[in-house]
């Protein structure tokens, strides 16, 4: 079949060449016609780990295709992917649906025969139904469907999610709709993955549902290290307690600073705004928007008391900036709070990061970023883990412990044992877990 997928952002470009490994034939619209001039040279715009030897296959292979026109690509498709940004609007937390809707004005214009229009960008419950007005209005005799199809990738591990997927969710209530939706997605058929067909507007809810779910065991697991800080309990083994009961299930369960990135921050506020727009607050997902704010602003305070409770003048090693290991994306990233408010406790941070340091240069300042781990630490007073990065997981701790001007080791992921980390002579400071 052939695929428009219009924006290649995060979503757009992993889709789409994900949908090119299929076998359809995909061309990637984007306005920026630099990142389509690097598309075509083979630079990816975001990290994602196997995404450019994936791009470069399908390209090669001619099944995916980049452009700045999207004239032809609309017109020969017979789907075309809304896949732009939708950002929290300034002001008042809502999503910002112009992008969407900038989309569903150039689709009308240039479709071409019967059209699959799918949202795959995540937006609020009824997005659909202005898509789909938006198009009627300017093509009264248009031939096409509205459909939702949300996204459920992971950043670190999107392709094995489009590939092996838990889930695909179509919300559509046209046959023909169906029968294409069907089509795109026949390759997963194979795995035995469970496709579910709803109405539109309940495949709208449903992303923002399972994103404000997960948010929800993030959030309850944070306030229980907090509790087993208090109580001297372990919070790795409550978490495992309680996972292995099949009910709650094991993940998302792990204490750390904090959730950010791309997808639980706006669509968690998005969640809340759209719920009392309909006078049916969610007073649960409320709360967790407000306690992982508090959160990320608490781990400043949790660094400065394991360092004696003043750090003018000291110099903190920052291992991790992106908000999750195997990404560089720093939006809403807890060290965009961290670091900041170290710094107006007088801190000099010397911070490093595989991925995310030339995103961090634009977001942070008067940071000095380190060539690795071990240059971060070099007569640091302190080193402060905030993403778990694998690399991060097996460091030479004796040559840590001979870098750092102090013992102070500060894990906000919980990476280290405390008991192999107290036997080898640090002080050190976990999430949720008794000091030895």
């Amino acid at each position: 079949m052939r695929v428009a997928m219009i924006g290649t952002g995060y979503v757009g470009l992993v889709s789409g060449a994900c949908f090119a490994d299929f076998g359809h034939v995909v061309t990637c619209v984007d306005k920026d016609a630099s990142k389509i001039e690097k598309l075509e040279a083979g630079v990816m715009p975001i990290y994602e780990p196997g995404l450019d030897s994936l791009v470069e296959k399908n390209v090669k292979e001619e099944r995916l295709f980049f452009t700045t026109e999207a004239r032809d690509a609309i017109r020969n498709a017979d789907a075309v992917f809304i896949a732009v940004g939708t950002p929290s609007r300034r002001g008042d937390g809502h999503a910002d649906l112009s992008y969407v809707y900038a989309a569903a004005e150039e689709i009308a214009e240039l479709m071409d025969g019967f059209t699959v229009v799918v949202t795959k960008s995540t937006v609020p419950v009824g997005t659909g139904d202005e898509v789909e007005e938006i198009i009627r209005k300017k093509r009264p005799d248009g031939d096409f469907a509205v459909v939702s199809n949300p996204e459920f990738l992971r950043e670190g591990a999107a392709i094995k999610d489009f590939k092996i997927p838990d889930r695909v969710v179509v919300g559509t209530d046209d046959e023909r709709a169906r029968e294409v939706m069907t089509e795109l997605y026949r390759p997963l058929f194979l795995n035995e993955t469970p496709i579910l067909f709803t109405a539109r507007r309940t495949s709208e809810l449903i992303k923002y549902a399972a994103n404000a779910f997960l948010a929800v065991k993030i959030t309850f697991i944070n306030e229980m290290a907090d509790l087993c800080e208090k109580v001297g309990a372990n919070v790795q083994e409550v978490s495992r307690g309680i996972g292995l009961d099949g009910r709650i299930g094991k993940k998302f369960l792990n204490a750390g600073p904090g959730y950010g990135g791309s997808c639980f921050p706006k669509d968690t506020l998005a969640l809340t705004k759209t719920a009392n727009d309909y006078n049916s607050p969610v007073r649960i997902v409320d709360t967790v928007v407000e306690v992982n704010a508090a959160r990320k602003k608490a781990m400043a305070d949790k660094v400065i008391a394991a360092m004696g409770g003043d750090v003018k003048g000291k110099t903190i090693g920052v291992l991790g900036l992106a908000f999750k290991q195997n990404t560089d994306d720093m939006r809403d990233a807890p060290s965009l709070d961290i670091i900041p408010a170290l710094q107006a406790a007088g801190a000099k941070i010397r911070a490093f990061d595989p991925e995310a340091m030339e995103e961090a240069s634009h977001l942070l300042s008067d940071i000095e970023f380190a060539k690795n781990a071990y240059d971060a630490v070099e007569q640091a007073d302190a080193m402060v883990i905030v993403t778990e990065w694998d690399q991060f997981r097996a460091l030479d701790l004796d040559r840590i412990k001979a870098a750092l001007n102090s013992n102070i080791v500060v894990d906000l992921r919980n990476i280290y044992s405390p008991e192999d980390m107290a036997g080898r002579g640090f002080q050190y400071t976990s999430i949720g877990r008794p000091l030895v």
